[in-house]
């Protein structure tokens, strides 16, 4: 069964596919779940549907006539918007998933792809979106980045960062147990999930994606690699500025 929602709601989904039989599958694979299933053929009757009834979660599927699934997942978070997104594509170039990614997608899953997968990266998007909603009024703080749990706000030398929820959850785990270097396998299994079954390499794609926003030339590094064994956050040398 899904997570339910804090309010002891079922998971909201909104199911964006072009295909109707697909979508037909899908949606029914999803009730039996437990999940309230909405769904559309489009990107703009997505846009409309999200704009009218948010849901918990979106799985969007990339090549949608009228917007692109990437053309959904760009003006959403070009609002702010941090509806968890799972994005499906026919795709399976290494290219192709980081260009979801950059987009603003938090996971993906290549065409064709067994249901059980499917549910199992939606449970994780769940839990991670639970992570970022989960209130407390902890201060996280390493040199000038800090953390605000309990606002989940993030800015560093005073100046706000804007993060995705699996950049959010990434940082958030970095940050609870900052100077302490934390291995590939556990940083997957905590903001991924213990079920996760997708390449390791999003990992770095995330830790790729924080440092272009936390670290600046001038500023002190934060995210250092521990070669074979992972990662660990702690204020480091400046950066210099690129030529």
């Amino acid at each position: 069964m899904p997570p339910m929602t804090p309010e002891g709601q079922a998971t909201s989904l909104l199911l964006a596919d072009d295909d109707p039989r697909l979508r037909a599958f899908l949606e029914l694979e999803l009730k039996e779940e437990g999940y309230g299933v909405m769904s559309c053929g489009n990107g703009i009757d997505a846009l409309t549907a999200i704009r009218q009834q948010a849901p918990d979660l979106l799985l969007l599927d990339w090549m949608l006539p009228d917007l692109s699934g990437l053309e959904v997942c760009q003006r959403l978070r070009s609002t702010g918007s941090q509806l968890p997104v799972l994005m499906l594509t026919g795709r399976d170039a290494i290219a192709d998933r980081v260009e979801a990614l950059d987009a603003g997608a938090d996971d993906y899953l290549v065409k064709p792809f067994s249901i059980e997968e499917l549910l199992a990266r939606l449970r994780a998007l769940s839990r991670r979106s639970a992570l970022r909603a989960a209130s407390s009024p902890e201060l996280l703080q390493v040199d000038d980045l800090v953390l605000n749990a309990a606002s989940h706000e993030v800015s560093r030398g005073g100046q706000p960062v804007h993060l995705s929820l699996t950049e959010y959850a990434l940082l958030h785990q970095l940050m609870a147990d900052a100077g302490r270097v934390q291995s590939r396998e556990s940083l997957l299994h905590k903001v991924w999930g213990e079920n996760f079954v997708g390449d390791s390499n999003v990992l770095d794609v995330y830790v790729r994606y924080l440092r272009r926003k936390l670290e600046p030339a001038g500023q002190p590094t934060l995210i250092q690699t521990v070669r074979g064994v992972g990662f660990l956050l702690k204020a480091g040398a400046s950066k210099a500025a690129e030529p």
